[in-house]
């Protein structure tokens, strides 16, 4: 559990293989409620190598001083993060 934003992370570690491993973050709101959204890869048992790159966004709240996650929006493909900038982009350049 993470006690400040800085601490969260999608690291994730089994058996000494670091299987989720995150790329980079950026903290998209803090405080009680906080939303993060996160670059990652995925370990391949098969292959033996990390996938390709992944993105989600999560939404932690803070409860007797450490977050918890309350809920994900996983990114499913480089395709689908580019829809969502162009969206984005179109809506607030309005």
């Amino acid at each position: 559990m993470a006690e400040t934003i800085e601490e969260i992370s999608l690291n994730y570690e089994e058996d000494g293989q670091l299987i989720v491993k995150e790329l980079d973050k950026e903290v998209l709101s803090r405080g009680a409620w906080t939303t993060i959204i996160f670059r990652y890869q995925e370990w391949d048992r098969k292959k033996e190598e990390y996938g390709p790159e992944r993105y989600t966004i999560r939404r932690y709240r803070k409860i007797k001083g450490n977050y918890i996650p309350q809920s994900k929006f996983n990114i499913s493909s480089r395709e689908q993060a580019a829809k969502i900038v162009a969206a984005l982009e179109k809506w607030i350049s309005k």
